[in-house]
Order: C-alpha cells, then structure tokens, then sequence
C-alpha cells in the first residue's frame, strides 16, 4: 500500500524537480503558534512536514534544534500532544505528508504498538528514530511498517558500501542521507561531494534520496537539489523562529511568517535546481 510520501515523491518526479523538507520542532514555541505554521508550510512551498517529537536528550540534534525542543516542552508538549496537533492538521490537508523525527525513549515509555495505532489514526506518513540501528529492527521499524508507516533511515559520510545494505534492508519512503559528519546545523554541506554520496546510495536502492543537515539558505538548497530528490531544512527555520520571539519567548505577530517566508525562498531556490537542469539539456 502507498503512503502519502510515496505519492509525493512520484509526484515530484513526474515534475523532474527535487522536493523541500521542512523541520519544525512539535509545540515551538507554543502549540498554538506551532499549529499555525504547520498548516501554512505547504502553501509556502514544503512537500513534506518533518515533525520534530521534543525531547530531553537530542544526541544528533545541535544547538538550535536542543534549544526548539526545550521550549516545546516547556510550553507542555507530549508525544500525545504531538499527535493531536497532527490530527487537528489533517483536518484541513489530507495531502502533505508528515514525517516524525525524533528518538526511541518517548515512543518506548508510550508503547511502542499504542503509539503506532495513535500516529497512524492521527495522521501521521513515516518515522525516524535516528538512536536504533539496523540492528534493533524489531523494536519500532518492522512493527512501523506492518503498521502501514514509512520507517525512514539515515545514511551518513561514513556508511560505506559494506555497510549501506544494512541501512536500506527495511528503509522505506525515503533515504535521509546526513550531509556532513556532527550534529545538525554544524557546517555546510558540499554540493560535489553530496552529489557523489547520493550517486553512490542509488546504486544500491530505488528509493528517493533526501539530503539534510546544514542546508541553510535557498543558494544551498539548490546546490543539493541539483543532485538528491529532496532537500531537508531544519536548522535555519528553527532559528528564524527564534529571532522572532519577543524577550519573554513568547511569539509575536511575525513568528508564523518568519518560518514560512524563509520556507518560500528556499522553496524557490530548489525549483530553480529543477529549471536550471532543464535549460542545460
């Protein structure tokens, strides 16, 4: 059975164009606030809506993404909380597909099959718990999947060839492969060598290859376009949000706009990826 992100990405390739990720942390800086993007992002150009799950300890999480997750669970954001807010989403958007990123501790204190059923009645297309290898496949992805969700893996600079099969054994919707070695937001990712890792990932699966960690501006994201079938972007949105919370940390009346107009640029900036690889045929 498709997904939603299946469809997407079938979609984006019948364009010839690469698709845009956008990550927002789940409850920043409020659930209300965090509401209302959500149900702006695909008017402003995303394709799929990654949903950060807030949590204590974000090990592959930098400084921007840490500090997102701590207001949202300051606010009062739960993993119960997080599927409401994808439920009250999916009242207006059947369509646009949601990722849940995160980690393995909130959806084990959950339950892992009670939090499948509740992500999949909620709305929900697919998962990353970016703490469990290949080699915990039993514990969320396989289940994920008989569940009829998409268990999305990450593939870094440092997964070779003898490892990669590993990877994509149970990957389905995407491959997220990680730009540059460290945590998210750290450095900026080398479009040629970007464009050779994602070459090398295809030879070993069909699926689409999305490219995230460090893609800051529509310049970058369009570098990447040019090669990958999707461009994350985290980081900079996670920021732009920031710079526009008053000095309590509470959202002001440009908070909604500063995280989708930023998702406009780069949006524009991975469609220009598309134009200008069809000026050179």
């Amino acid at each position: 059975m498709q997904t939603r992100i299946d469809r997407r990405f079938k979609e984006l390739s019948s364009q010839g164009r690469a698709g845009l990720i956008a990550f927002v942390m789940a409850g920043d800086p409020d659930p209300a606030t965090c509401l209302a993007i959500l149900k702006m992002l695909p008017l402003a150009g995303a394709d799929v809506i990654e949903l950060g799950m807030p949590f204590t300890d974000p090990m592959a999480d930098g400084r921007s993404i840490q500090a997102a997750g701590l207001r949202a669970l300051k606010a009062g954001t739960t993993l119960a909380s997080t599927l409401d807010m994808i439920a009250e989403f999916r009242r207006s958007d059947s369509a646009t597909p949601i990722v849940l990123m995160g980690y393995y501790n909130p959806i084990y204190v959950y339950g892992t099959a009670a939090f499948l059923r509740d992500a999949k009645e909620a709305g929900a297309d697919g998962l990353i718990a970016v703490d469990l290898p290949p080699e915990e496949d039993g514990e969320l992805c396989l289940p994920a999947l008989a569940a009829g969700m998409n268990f999305i893996r990450l593939a870094t600079p440092t997964t070779d060839d003898a490892r990669l099969p590993a990877v994509l054994a149970n990957t389905s919707g995407f491959v997220y492969y990680v730009s540059i070695t460290g945590i998210t937001g750290a450095g900026a990712p080398d479009a040629a060598k970007v464009a050779s890792a994602v070459r090398r990932i295809k030879r070993h699966t069909q699926l689409p290859v999305v490219v995230g960690f460090g893609v800051k501006n529509a310049e970058a994201a369009q570098a990447i376009a040019a090669s990958a079938d999707g461009v994350v972007i985290g980081s900079s949105l996670v920021d732009a949000l920031r710079a526009s919370l008053d000095t309590t940390g509470k959202p002001t009346a440009k908070t909604v706009t500063a995280v989708t107009d930023l998702v406009a640029d780069i949006a524009q900036g991975v469609r220009l990826a598309a134009a200008a690889s069809v000026s050179t045929i």
